[in-house]
């Protein structure tokens, strides 16, 4: 999963959010360096991510990037997946899409001492171009998937990857609906244990 639905899946809670959006970029043990909620939301993010990566359908829309960006597979399908989420007719409309963003922004804004540097860095471009909200558009995959390919060792374009989304869109589409529905039960399962804690 990307952004928006590690966003969505911390269900309004601002240090779950919080660990939950940074998690990528805390290693090891330094999870231990930060208060006990936002070291749930970072437990509920690794918890999400090999859900994710296990699951059958993850391993379908993989198939369809490999031959173009290899070990990468993955994290292009974590993309979709948010693509999916945002326009998913049993989720939010799009006017509530955007108060959800707004919300989550200020949650953020909140905890911000809290950032790493990376995440800290990259904050103010994800707010001011409001990237959790433009996964709904294709032009908003576009422009993440070059993002991805910026941050990548081993590409050198987007391209290829955004032409294969296209052209199975509908496939990836029907595939993740299944998957969105699973990954929201089990989100929900961890959350609720975690907070029981």
């Amino acid at each position: 999963m990307n952004y928006l639905a590690h966003a969505y899946f911390s269900f309004d809670h601002p240090e779950i959010l919080t660990g939950n959006m940074i998690s990528d970029f805390i290693k090891g043990k330094k999870q231990f360096d930060y208060p006990a909620g936002i070291q749930k939301g970072i437990r509920l993010h690794r918890a999400i991510d090999l859900y994710t990566d296990d699951h059958l359908i993850t391993k379908e829309i993989k198939k369809f990037f490999s031959p173009a960006v290899r070990l990468y597979a993955g994290a292009f399908t974590d993309i979709v997946y948010d693509h999916f989420l945002a326009i998913h007719p049993n989720e939010l409309n799009a006017e509530s899409w955007m108060d959800f963003t707004k919300k989550t922004y200020g949650l953020l804004n909140q905890q911000r001492n809290w950032f790493p540097e990376p995440f800290y860095s990259m904050f103010p471009f994800m707010e001011q171009q409001n990237w959790l909200f433009n996964y709904r558009y294709e032009w908003g995959i576009e422009n993440s998937f070059k993002g991805l390919v910026r941050r990548a060792t081993y590409l050198e374009h987007s391209q290829e990857a955004f032409e294969l989304f296209k052209r199975n869109y509908l496939q990836m589409q029907e595939l993740s609906d299944f998957f969105l529905a699973d990954v929201k039960n089990f989100a929900i399962g961890q959350f609720e244990d975690l907070i029981a804690k």
